[in-house]
């Protein structure tokens, strides 16, 4: 996978051998993006997110399988860090994924984790 595949719609970036060394700064963010996404039900939830493109709490929380307390806790984690956003309709709350560069990232993961499993060439 080229950097150029990781350009995310919206946010065009130059390819990643012209970005300046990250600054400890800029490594602390990330490093705390990734602790935010290092939780399987936060990962599948994101996973779940994108194949419905919009959904309300209960419905994601059957699609994960776990509770609608456990996924409230987990969906706050992302939408402080603005990964998600919310939109009312009467007395549902439904969630979709508002950073562009999410669905992205999950793709890479998946490509790195598929392509280092054991017994693969």
């Amino acid at each position: 996978m080229t950097t150029a595949a990781l350009t995310s719609p919206g946010r065009p970036r130059p390819p990643l051998d012209k970005i300046p060394l990250l600054s400890p700064d800029k490594a602390t963010g990330l490093a705390g993006l990734f602790k935010i996404l290092a939780s399987e039900t936060r990962l599948r939830l994101l996973h779940a997110l994108y194949n419905a493109g919009e959904i309300r709490v209960s419905d994601l929380a059957a699609e994960v399988g776990v509770t609608q307390q456990t996924l409230s806790n987990q969906l706050q984690r992302l939408l402080d860090r603005g990964i998600l956003a919310t939109r009312r309709s009467g007395t549902s709350v439904y969630y979709r994924i508002a950073d562009p560069c999410v669905p992205v990232l999950l793709e890479a993961g998946i490509c790195l984790v598929e392509g280092t499993q054991p017994g693969r060439q």
